[in-house]
């Protein structure tokens, strides 16, 4: 009788546990972050031998105080990002301003999936520069550098101040990167400088 009762009550036990769904893993969540419209306007006000179109709601602080001239930083308070800018006069170093950025670039590489490039020119304006796409989880998503190959260079990354993540930081990445590639068409030397 106790062996009979030992096995009803085993298979019980098989009958009502098996019965439960089975737990299936679930994907990282992340919030959802409402993203506003793009909206520029031309800066133009600050002494400096550039301009391009700046978006709404873009935070620029002027690092002259701290003894860069013509550096500026284009900081997103609402997407914990910066944009930091740097301009040097060329004097007949642009071969060795380029290397530095492609060197400093290229410092991603071990935690880069992929690095792309892509060349850009505006004959009109003079300007001409590259745009590094950086995939995967690296400290920038996107670099780009601009010159008119005699006088100026300029340089700017983009950067997120949290660990990065592609996956939490991919739609403000793209964002952003089309904010840059505004700045880069709009993008001009002015005349005597």
């Amino acid at each position: 009788m106790r062996l009979k009762f030992y096995i009803i009550f085993t298979g019980l036990i098989f009958i009502f546990g098996s019965c439960r769904k089975a737990d299936i893993p679930r994907p990282y969540g992340y919030f959802r972050v409402n993203l506003p419209p793009h909206h520029y306007r031309t800066i133009d006000t600050l002494g400096l031998p550039y301009r391009f179109d700046l978006p709404q709601g873009v935070q620029l602080i002027d690092r002259e105080s701290r003894g860069e001239k013509y550096w500026i930083d284009l900081k997103y308070p609402a997407l914990n990002a910066s944009i930091y800018c740097s301009y040097k006069p060329v004097k007949g170093d642009l071969i060795n301003l380029l290397e530095d950025t492609r060197r400093i670039v290229y410092k991603h590489s071990i935690r880069a999936d992929g690095i792309n490039e892509k060349v850009f020119e505006n004959p009109s304006k003079k300007v001409y520069g590259i745009l590094y796409d950086l995939k995967g989880n690296t400290a920038s998503a996107v670099q780009f550098v601009l010159t008119d190959s005699t006088k100026n260079f300029f340089r700017a990354a983009l950067y997120f101040n949290n660990v990065p993540n592609k996956d939490s930081i991919a739609p403000m990445s793209e964002y952003i990167r089309e904010d840059i590639i505004r700045m880069m068409e709009s993008f001009e030397w002015k005349n005597g400088k």
